[in-house]
């Protein structure tokens, strides 16, 4: 299903609020932000055979792509906030 379907109420509010650019990275965020609650539960029960103290290496890169994608789409959020600011 499309996300545009799936997430019609969140989209329509957070575009309402903050825009439509900025409105959907909101939701990109939230989506990120399940993504990493899920994998971290994941985390939680699966463990490497040569490492039990840490997850296996999947679910570590896995984990790194969410964050650094968030991270980026924080970034792009801030950038269009200051160039809001500025006019």
């Amino acid at each position: 299903m499309s996300v545009f379907k799936d997430r019609k109420a969140e989209l329509e509010k957070h575009e309402f609020m903050m825009g439509t650019p900025r409105g959907r990275l909101a939701v990109s965020l939230d989506l990120l932000t399940e993504a990493m609650v899920l994998v971290g539960q994941h985390a939680v029960y699966c463990r490497s055979a040569r490492q039990p103290e840490q997850p296996p290496m999947d679910i570590r890169l896995i984990g790194q792509g969410l964050g650094q994608a968030k991270e980026l789409i924080q970034s792009v959020m801030e950038e269009l906030r200051a160039a809001r600011d500025s006019q």
